[in-house]
């Protein structure tokens, strides 16, 4: 038998087609990318560039490889945006292999190439599962790294919050204490670190406001490209993978275009839930990817500007 409940809920879920609910007027976003390694890498993330800049983002950002190994080719890449595009920039900076000095010059070298906007971090070691050690006359974290750009210029400042806790941190509340010590030392923001269900950032959320830190907390979005490798970065970051998500995911290794169909729906479904929470900001990895953000954008309901939603006769 079917319940009155249940005849309710169907009713409404035939009335309301998908996402019809979801304004999206108010919402804002901000993309990241990470610098290309080849010609062909460069024109993907220039197409990438192009097919989002029409939706107006807050910002977006250029990543810094492990080690700082990317650290001419993020100037170039952060460089151009500023210079050829008119979304503002903001460059990844982190405390690995360089001294305070070294760190400072590229900060002003960012300066001069009117980039105003950091994302400071730690960073990870450039051999993958060492510890993370300070360099000798570097800065010893990300706290430290945000009070020393505040000395350099007036740089707006994003900095890294972690919904299942860093995985270096010895537990939740000391996690937070270091949010709290990056916000205090002058970041205006900070940015998840992606999760897989709403329910883990409004768990965060309650934590950070309840923690008495009332800044800016920017929901990161991973679509997913690739189960496999979103897995194993999962696992590397103590990000809780789903059961369900495994499910929806299986069989689909040799069709490429139903899984990109499968990962926009899963994205759209996790913003849609954080939009009916109250979020109004969100952060997409694209992974130098333009489709699946942009639908996924579509389906909140941002449109491209100068193209305007249908109304109803």
């Amino acid at each position: 038998m079917v319940s009155v409940k249940d005849m309710q809920e169907a009713r409404r879920a035939l009335a309301t087609p998908m996402f019809a609910d979801v304004g999206g007027s108010d919402a804002r976003v901000s993309f990241e990318f990470f610098p290309p390694k080849t010609e062909k890498m460069e024109e993907t993330l220039w197409e990438s560039v192009q097919t989002l800049s029409p939706l107006g983002p807050r910002f977006v950002s250029v990543t810094y490889g492990a080690g700082g190994t990317t650290r001419e080719r993020t100037h170039a890449t952060v460089a151009r945006i500023a210079r050829d595009t008119n979304i503002p920039a903001a460059a990844h900076l982190t405390c690995v292999e360089a001294t305070r000095k070294e760190i400072d010059a590229v900060a002003n070298d960012y300066w001069e190439a009117g980039v105003r906007h950091i994302v400071a971090l730690r960073g990870d070691p450039p051999v993958a599962g060492a510890k993370f050690q300070s360099p000798v006359g570097g800065y010893e974290n990300a706290a430290a790294l945000v009070a020393g750009l505040r000395k350099l210029h007036p740089f707006e400042i994003s900095v890294a919050a972690y919904p299942e806790c860093h995985p270096d941190s010895p537990d939740p509340v000391a996690d937070l204490d270091n949010l709290k010590r990056k916000l205090d030392a002058g970041a205006s923001r900070a940015i998840t670190q992606f999760f897989h269900e709403a329910e883990t950032f409004f768990r965060y959320r309650d934590a950070v406001a309840k923690a008495g830190i009332d800044a800016e907390i920017v929901p990161g979005i991973m679509p997913i490209m690739n189960f496999g490798a979103v897995q194993r970065m999962s696992a590397m970051c103590g990000t809780v993978v789903p059961s369900w998500m495994g499910t929806l995911f299986e069989g689909l290794d040799d069709h490429p275009a139903a899984r990109q169909l499968v990962s926009a729906t899963i994205a759209a479904e996790l913003c849609r839930r954080l939009y009916a929470g109250g979020v109004r900001d969100f952060h997409f990895y694209t992974l130098n990817r333009a489709e699946l953000s942009f639908a996924i954008c579509h389906l909140l309901g941002i449109r491209a500007k100068g193209v305007e939603r249908a109304e109803a006769a």
